[in-house]
């Protein structure tokens, strides 16, 4: 089932409005299931909604599910995709290459089963079963419908070795780990690395990444006792602290006590807003900071920054490092702490 013809790698004819953006800054996009010679089809199987959002929708609908699921379905039906318009975030999906253009240069084969590695804020989507198998009480939404991937998308096949569940949760964070390696490997000397809100998936994986790539000691933030006590009985961390990120202050103190002093490196991982200035506070001058959080206010942490007179380099997590994707799954495969911590989030899902 295809229009003929090739579309634009990025997928500008897929936008319809407002004319002449990406489809991640357009309002709606058109998930006609007809393909062009470069694109690809996907049956959607499971969406997987980012973090900042899934919050965001079960606070504003006070953790109602079938309010929840009627807003998502609402999103999608009205914009073609699912983009959060409060958060501006999305999330990825898991589903089975149902057909793919002649043209297309993802390597992907009809019968493949992936997970899509660009955000749902971009990718053209339809849903046709209502979440009628969704309880509305997770991050991970059993789906049926389509979605479609353009010349410049990312897919990567799903690996045979893990349950679905615990392969998306990994890949939806996929990029935190790989750009976390690389700006501690880059670093001179051995790094102290801080992650903020460290129990969670991309923070577990990030603490790992973190000292796999010559760390001299991390240490981890969380907010609760029951984080607390958990990320201490992984051995993830070489010290555990508790604190709100979004308490600067407290922050700063908390890292204070675990080294002796700030972070060289401060990675956020934090699904809530107004932790941009602890992160700041908690990080040594010339270090280096990275919000890999959708929750994040980047004018925040710019003019946090500045009424600081923090000499810190501050990066955005865009969710794309080369080979993240290998990355994140050899950490879970190779790490039994972090894959114990991703399997306790999903254990309870059957859709394997």
């Amino acid at each position: 089932m295809r229009d003929g013809g090739t579309g634009t790698a990025v997928g500008l004819h897929r936008v319809l409005e407002p004319a002449g953006v990406l489809p991640q800054a357009a309002d709606r996009l058109d998930p006609d299931p007809r393909i062009r010679d470069d694109e690809v089809r996907i049956g959607v199987e499971r969406l997987n909604l980012d973090a900042a959002s899934y919050r965001q929708l079960h606070t504003a609908h006070g953790g109602d599910p079938g309010a929840i699921r009627a807003e998502v379905l609402r999103i999608v039906a009205e914009r073609g995709k699912m983009h959060n318009p409060v958060t501006g975030s999305g999330g990825m999906l898991v589903g089975v290459v149902e057909e793919a253009g002649p043209e297309s240069p993802l390597g992907l084969r009809p019968g493949d089963r992936v997970a899509t590695l660009v955000s749902l804020t971009l990718t053209p989507l339809a849903i046709t079963d209502g979440l009628a198998d969704w309880d509305g009480l997770s991050e991970q939404v059993p789906a049926q419908g389509h979605a479609i991937l353009f010349a410049r998308s990312i897919a990567a096949v799903l690996p045979a070795d893990l349950p679905v569940p615990l392969a998306l949760a990994v890949m939806d964070v996929c990029g935190a780990p790989a750009l976390t390696h690389r700006v501690v490997a880059s670093q001179e000397g051995a790094p102290v690395v801080a992650v903020l809100g460290a129990a969670g998936k991309s923070g577990s994986l990030s603490l790992a990444a973190a000292r796999r790539a010559g760390a001299s000691r991390v240490i981890g933030l969380v907010p609760t006792a029951e984080e607390e006590k958990r990320l201490a009985a992984s051995g993830l961390a070489d010290a555990v602290v508790r604190a709100d990120a979004r308490d600067p202050v407290a922050v700063a103190a908390a890292i204070q006590r675990a080294n002796g002093g700030p972070a060289d490196v401060t990675v956020v991982c934090v699904d809530v807003p107004g932790c941009e200035h602890g992160a700041i506070l908690a990080t040594a001058p010339g270090g280096t900071v990275v919000f890999f959080s959708m929750a994040t206010s980047f004018p925040a942490a710019a003019l946090g920054a500045e009424g600081l007179a923090a000499d810190v380099t501050m990066l955005i997590g865009n969710g794309y490092v080369p080979a993240h994707a290998e990355t994140a799954l050899d950490l879970v495969r190779s790490e039994p702490a972090v894959r114990a911590l991703f399997t306790a989030r999903t254990a309870g899902d059957s859709a394997q």
